[in-house]
This record gives structure tokens, sequence and C-alpha cells, in this order.
């Protein structure tokens, strides 16, 4: 389990920093030089994920609470809507008129959802904490950035391609969930 701990703490500590410490990250880029920083930073991902999903599977599973009787819409739902903010980040659309932070949103749905579903000690730690990186990081950006400025409205066809496209990433995810984590997406 402190593998897992060790990996989501790394990663938000990681993605926190130019938001929390943009100073430091200027400064650290400055002295390494910008490709070098870039480097660095996408080697501690990956040493982070690593750690993430060594931890994962290393870890004794023991429930903490069992998860609300909602069924599986409500979940779903969550998840559902985390797709679609993921790709509303990548995209323009008019959506992201609306939501200052899609992609993180998206990651506090992709939380919730699994947290409504899970109650066990390590999807505590995984999607519980990720959540929490997800909302500090939303609160350092902002206090970073300033005053949002909303984007301009575009065509409503980018919002069509924005729905085709999560739906197919939700349906590829789906098909290869399984495969991927080792249960289900869509429980049987």
């Amino acid at each position: 389990m402190s593998l897992l701990i060790a990996g989501v703490v790394f990663w938000s500590v990681t993605h926190l920093m130019p938001a929390a410490a943009p100073g430091l990250r200027t400064n650290l880029a400055s002295k390494l030089g910008e490709g070098p920083f870039k480097g660095l930073f996408a080697l501690d991902i990956v040493i982070a994920l690593v750690l993430i999903i060594y931890g994962w599977k290393s870890a004794v599973t023991s429930a903490i609470y069992v998860p609300p009787m909602y069924g599986d819409s409500i979940p779903s739902a969550f998840l559902i809507m985390a797709i679609l903010l993921f790709v509303t980040s990548s995209i323009p659309n008019n959506l992201r008129r609306y939501i200052r932070h899609p992609q993180m949103t998206g990651v506090l749905c992709w939380s919730i959802g699994h947290l409504l579903n899970n109650g066990d000690n390590r999807s505590l730690a995984l999607f519980g904490g990720l959540g929490i990186w997800a909302i500090l990081e939303m609160i350092f950006i902002n206090k970073r950035d300033g005053l949002w400025q909303r984007p301009e409205s575009v065509a409503l066809i980018k919002d069509v391609i924005t729905a085709l496209v999560a739906a197919a990433a939700f349906a590829l995810l789906v098909y290869f969930h399984p495969a991927l984590f080792g249960v289900s997406a869509i429980p049987v």
C-alpha cells in the first residue's frame, strides 16, 4: 500500500509544482533548460505511474466502507461526464465556456464515480488521492492565473465532434477496461 500512496503523492506533487510554485518551476527550467526540465518532468510522471501500478497490484485490499447502493446509473453518469470533460479539455467546444478546468473536473468526476463503486483501501488511496489532487490543482491554477477569461463561442459542429469523440473514447474504455484493469467497467 505504501508504494501506491507514494505514487499518488509523487504524481500530485509533480503536477502541483508548476501551479503552486511557479517561481520554482521557472528557476528550474532556466537552470536546466526548457527541454531537460520537460524531460525530467516526464520522467517523474513515469516514475509516479510505475509506483501507482505496482502499488495497486501489490496492495492487500481491505474494506473501508460499503459503497452506497445507487446501482450503476449514478457512478456511470459520473464516469461518462469524466470522459466528456477530459475530451472537452482537448477540443475547442462551447462547454469550455462554462467550465474553467474541464480536465481537472473530469478527474474529479472519475474519482467520485469510482469511489461510489469501490469501498476498499486501494480505491480510497488512488481515486480519493487523485480527486484531492484535482481539487488542489484547480485552486492553485486559479490563484496563479487570476480571473478567468471565458473562451469565445465556437460553431455547434465542434460540440458535436466533442460528443462523438467522447462517446468513442467511452466505448473503447468500456471495451478495454477488463484487459487493462482486470474488472469490467459495466457490471454484469
